[in-house]
């Protein structure tokens, strides 16, 4: 698979997950055993093995204000740290577009190292604004129809660029949707159905990789969505279940424990639905009994500086940071609707292998 100037060995892009899932230890796992690993950008300043030259101001324990929530000096660390696990072989970044200061941490992960640019969760119409200074970067969006990448592609001609490739995500990942609640159970919003008017409308502007995500889970997977036309596939859920993923034991447990009953949609301070595992913070929101929602890290801009947090009943900063650092009654543990197939950790070199050859 190539995306922009990168080859990539596995037609495999282990998908990024905030707040410290797909932190250095896992991306660069996944690189060095030929795949794409994905530092996530998002709550960088909860990373665990700082050096002692960088100070992350705190409030209550968390992050506080956009600066420290999206460390720089952070990010760096863990790219640092990514790299002398894959050498040279690609790294991507994953930065959500909803995110406060995009454009800043954007430019702080090309300036760490990132080869490529991953960002969803909205439209990134202005991306290649912040990449000016990088040209090898490599640029790929996260949508979920072909409107939407009609409307990226008539954008980009300003800065006479096109995406590098372009994800394609369904209504069946982990974390939040491009979907209102009810098109998520839709047939006509499936992954299957959404993937070829995309790669109808991609042929309109050139040769541009298409990578299905979404559900994805085995090889037999893979081989449906490669013969289907795209160049590879994203995964993140799946790679939770490594020794090398960066989340916590706990983290793990949850995915271990959890059915198939347990793997909910649920409402978001981001407007959208997000797809995670029920635990007990559902059941304190619904009994009033959640903690306490007091904006400290400005995360989101669809947040509001907590207007959402509150209407929802939590803050996801705190909420998925208390999941990083494994924390199972107030933790948000995101999960793609295949997380309850996670039965036992496994080596990320053994995942590739199951991937690659076949279980």
């Amino acid at each position: 698979m190539k995306i922009g100037k990168y080859e990539i060995k596995h037609p495999i892009i282990q998908g990024g997950m905030g707040v410290g899932i797909s932190w250095d230890q896992l991306a660069g796992s996944v690189s060095k055993e030929g795949g794409l690993g994905v530092i996530s950008g998002v709550g960088t300043g909860y990373y665990k093995n700082l050096s002692e030259n960088v100070n992350i101001i705190t409030k209550k324990d968390k992050p506080k204000d956009v600066a420290n929530f999206y460390s720089k000096d952070a990010l760096k660390e863990i790219f640092n740290n990514a790299r002398k696990l894959c050498g040279d072989a690609p790294l991507a970044c994953n930065v959500l577009y909803a995110i406060n200061d995009y454009g800043r941490v954007v430019q702080d992960a090309c300036e760490a190292g990132a080869d490529i640019i991953i960002t969803g969760a909205g439209l990134p119409t202005n991306m290649p604004e912040f990449t000016k200074d990088y040209p090898d970067v490599a640029l790929v969006p996260i949508v979920s129809s072909a409107r939407a990448l009609k409307l990226i592609c008539k954008k980009w001609q300003r800065y006479n660029k096109i995406p590098d490739a372009i994800i394609v995500e369904g209504p069946l990942s982990g974390g939040h949707q491009g979907f209102k609640y009810e098109d998520c159970f839709k047939e006509e919003f499936q992954l299957e159905n959404i993937i070829p008017p995309v790669i109808e409308e991609a042929k309109k502007w050139g040769d541009i990789p298409i990578i299905a995500a979404g559900g994805v889970w085995d090889k037999k997977d893979i081989d449906k969505f490669m013969d289907m036309g795209c160049a590879g596939v994203q995964m993140a859920t799946r790679f939770i279940g490594t020794f090398e993923c960066d989340a916590d034991e706990k983290f793990k447990n949850v995915l271990l424990n959890a059915n198939d009953d347990d793997i909910k949609l649920m409402k978001s301070p981001v407007g959208l639905p997000a797809r995670g595992v029920r635990t007990n913070l559902q059941w304190s929101i619904e009994n009033n009994t959640a903690p306490k929602v007091q904006c400290i890290s400005n995360c989101v801009a669809p947040c509001n500086r907590g207007v959402e947090a509150k209407a929802v009943g939590y803050c996801i900063a705190d909420r998925l940071g208390a999941a990083y650092l494994g924390d199972e009654d107030t933790g948000l543990f995101f999960s793609g609707s295949n997380g309850y197939k996670i039965d036992k950790i496994i080596s990320v070199h053994e995942l590739m292998e199951k991937l690659t050859k076949g279980e």
